[in-house]
């Protein structure tokens, strides 16, 4: 892309200054004015061309630490570049032009052969190559290369306009040189006021028509997301940015946050290419927030980790319990503290309505190295699980005991099965007592862990 780009640049210098040379001879040969105002223009389109190759070389180069949104800006600082001389190039015209048709200057034109197919030439040339930098100015999205389009739309319909000049002045009207060089100014000035305004809006990051109502409108239908809270676009050379705030749950995990944003940079592209999106997530707190959910996200703010919240509504208060868990090497007056400050939180956003009480419990904050039991060892602590579970109707088949020595004491972890309709608090509740029961029973034991499975269902 960026050598098609640089490719068609070089072909159009080659042609401008081609068509700048011709024509001046043959405008001085003939003394048309019109035949020189078309040389100067196409001088300029010679010049303007040279620094539309430099620009898109330099846009082409990646962002870096000094330009963190490319170089793309460079070719419409060239597109300005290239307007400044068309008005000042139609401003001269029109200064000779009024100079000779008002001063009573002589309008000696010879009309000749070499007059007349030096413009034809000019208006084939100009055309073909218009079309070409039209094609690749779009396939691009190249400001540079679309002002070089203009410039030699303009240059073709101006040169109309010499031409007919030109088969007037060959029937006799002398002063149609004069007058066609006018009309050359005037297309001249309205092509560098379409262009200059055009890379105006590009250069002060006006916003594209419509893309940030099309950018809304494909981030609203992704679901997750609450607001679309503001759009941001610019352009820069062939890239086009967008910037995005959306209001998005505040219960949501941040792994599904980042699944959420990656979501509507999708969104995005598919409806502008190759966009460089930026999404940015403000939490919302939404009207179906449960208490639960509102609490687990005070906690998560905090960096706590809390589980087994429970939700009392008393006659005209709020009672919430939960487990806190924090670093078991804490001391007691540490431990207070954290959950003395979460419960605070916690009446803060619900107000003193709420009654708040922590259970604290520690937490494994690093891995404990250990081995397994010997097998004598396993098999004994086997078989007193399966007597305290013996006669017990809501627990069976406890099996899969894996018993391992660390040097806080065992580590024990079990299955056991339970009905498959039984509720979960009972299965909870008969779980714990059986890991009691094996705590009271072996007090070498550290710690037990019980996974209940539903009977008929195999590990």
């Amino acid at each position: 892309m960026q050598r098609t780009k640089e490719k068609v640049a070089l072909s159009s210098i080659a042609v401008s200054g081609a068509l700048a040379v011709s024509k001046a001879i043959v405008g001085v040969m003939t003394g048309s004015l019109a035949i020189l105002s078309e040389a100067a223009h196409s001088l300029t389109d010679f010049v303007a061309t040279i620094i539309t190759y430099f620009a898109v070389r330099i846009a082409g180069k990646p962002a870096d630490e000094e330009h963190h949104y490319g170089h793309g800006k460079v070719e419409s600082v060239a597109a300005l570049i290239a307007t400044g001389l068309l008005f000042v190039l139609s401003g001269l015209v029109i200064w000779e032009a009024g100079h000779r048709l008002l001063g009573g200057k002589g309008h000696a034109v010879d009309a000749n052969i070499w007059a007349f197919g030096v413009i034809i030439v000019s208006i084939v040339a100009d055309f073909f190559r218009a079309r070409i930098l039209y094609k690749v100015a779009g396939e691009t999205s190249s400001p540079a290369l679309e002002a070089d389009a203009l410039h030699f739309d303009s240059d073709m319909w101006s040169s109309f306009a010499v031409l007919a000049g030109l088969g007037a002045v060959a029937l006799g009207y002398a002063w149609a040189d004069s007058v066609a060089a006018l009309i050359v100014a005037v297309m001249i000035c309205i092509a560098g006021w379409r262009l200059g305004r055009r890379t105006i809006d590009t250069l002060t990051d006006t916003a594209p028509a419509g893309v940030a109502e099309q950018v809304a409108s494909a981030v609203k239908k992704v679901k997750g997301v609450v607001s679309v809270e503001r759009v941001r676009v610019r352009t820069v050379g062939a890239s086009l940015f967008v910037e995005t705030n959306v209001g998005v749950s505040r219960t949501l995990p941040l792994d599904k946050v980042a699944y959420l944003k990656s979501e509507i940079e999708t969104a995005v592209r598919k409806k502008n290419g190759d966009a460089e999106v930026n999404v940015i997530t403000e939490p919302r707190a939404l009207d179906d927030e449960t208490v639960m959910e509102r609490v687990m996200v005070i906690a998560r703010n905090r960096a706590l980790a809390v589980h087994h919240v429970t939700v009392h509504q008393l006659q005209e208060k709020l009672a919430v319990s939960l487990d806190l868990e924090v670093d078991g090497s804490l001391s007691l007056r540490e431990a207070h503290k954290i959950a003395s400050d979460l419960e605070a939180a916690i009446e803060e956003d619900f107000g003193r309505r709420v009654e708040v009480e922590t259970h604290i419990e520690p937490l494994e904050t690093a891995g404990i190295t250990g081995r397994d039991a010997p097998g004598a060892m396993q098999e004994s602590i086997a078989a007193t699980m399966r007597e305290l579970c013996n006669g017990n109707g809501s627990i069976r088949d406890v099996h899969a005991v894996r018993v391992r020595e660390t040097p806080k004491g065992l580590v024990v972890n079990f299955h056991c099965r339970a009905e498959p309709s039984m509720p979960v608090e009972k299965v909870h509740l008969a779980v714990d007592a059986l890991e009691r029961k094996l705590l009271e029973r072996r007090p070498e034991i550290h710690r037990v862990i019980g996974h209940a499975e539903p009977t008929g269902i195999s590990d």
